[in-house]
């Protein structure tokens, strides 16, 4: 079988697998270049994950960065946090890191504002012209982002570590924000703290950081001092944003959360609800450091 035919069988095994395919035509015939949903996407044979539509307006309602919405005070909070962070994920920062586009966010205890601080850093990176995002509920005992986005539980990273047969394209939601992609945290497991420590681990986060030169994968991690599959994590990442509420955060729980994140070489504190000069509001306040 020659190029051509091969070019054109393996186009139309592609389209009947629902892949989006693009072509491009070359020196001496015409060749199926899959576009990134295709590479995307499950091996012929395999379903892909859902396309999810959220609801933009709701999150918008609720505080949420949306790309749509009129510049508003939290999302130029958000560009403000999200530019270092951007900035060592492609080696322009001061220090060249590994797996630097893997950002973990995270706080010292629950209720702390790290989900929504992970959803609107995700949001705003999406809104950049030249990077892409993987938000990945990575809260594998206690998700919230299907409670956020409204969405039903689906498999996700917790399968992929479990079962070598679902591929991590099977898992990746596509949204109707263009350039944020989703995985959920999938089925719970009772030993997902050696889950994250596994090999297999390892292996889809090398996927992750290498898959795309111009993705950025953000995890919504569980609390540093109420699980120790924050821990495992932290350790395996690029850069952590460390969510603190100034209000009510007790001095010993940063202390402590802080001490067991000391491997990762980037770590970005966010004071979630500082007290502003700007009538009495508050907003975000930024310390940073390696």
């Amino acid at each position: 079988m020659g190029l051509i035919e091969q070019a054109a069988k393996r186009l139309a095994e592609l389209r009947r697998a629902g892949v989006e395919v693009t072509e491009k035509v070359e020196p001496g015939g015409r060749h199926a270049i899959p576009s990134r949903a295709a590479s995307e996407a499950a091996p012929i044979g395999h379903s892909r994950a859902a396309r999810l539509d959220l609801d933009l307006a709701k999150l918008a309602a609720e505080g949420f960065v949306t790309p749509d919405m009129p510049r508003s005070r939290i999302a130029d909070e958000f560009r403000v946090i999200k530019r270092p962070l951007i900035a060592n994920a492609t080696g322009k920062g001061s220090t060249q890191i590994r797996h630097g586009n893997l950002i973990m966010v995270t706080s010292a205890v629950p209720g702390e504002g790290k989900t929504f601080s992970a959803v609107n850093l995700a949001m705003s990176i999406a809104m950049e012209q030249d990077r892409t995002v993987l938000l990945v509920d990575a809260d594998v005992a206690r998700p919230s982002l299907p409670r956020t986005f409204a969405i039903p539980d689906s498999p996700g990273l917790l399968d992929v570590l479990n079962d070598k047969s679902v591929d991590l394209g099977q898992v990746l939601h596509h949204t109707n924000v263009e350039k944020l992609t989703f995985l959920s945290s999938g089925s719970q497991h009772a030993r997902s703290a050696e889950m994250l420590a596994s090999d297999a681990m390892t292996d889809v986060l090398n996927e992750l950081a290498a898959r795309y030169s111009d993705r950025i994968v953000v995890f919504d991690s569980p609390p540093l001092l109420v699980t120790p599959d924050a821990r495992v994590l932290a350790s395996r990442v690029g850069q952590i944003l460390f969510i603190v509420d100034a209000e009510r955060t007790l001095q010993s729980d940063v202390k402590r959360a802080l001490a067991a994140i000391e491997a990762c070489p980037i770590k970005l504190m966010v004071l979630n609800r500082a007290r502003t000069t700007a009538q009495g509001a508050y907003g975000y306040g930024y310390d940073y450091g390696h």
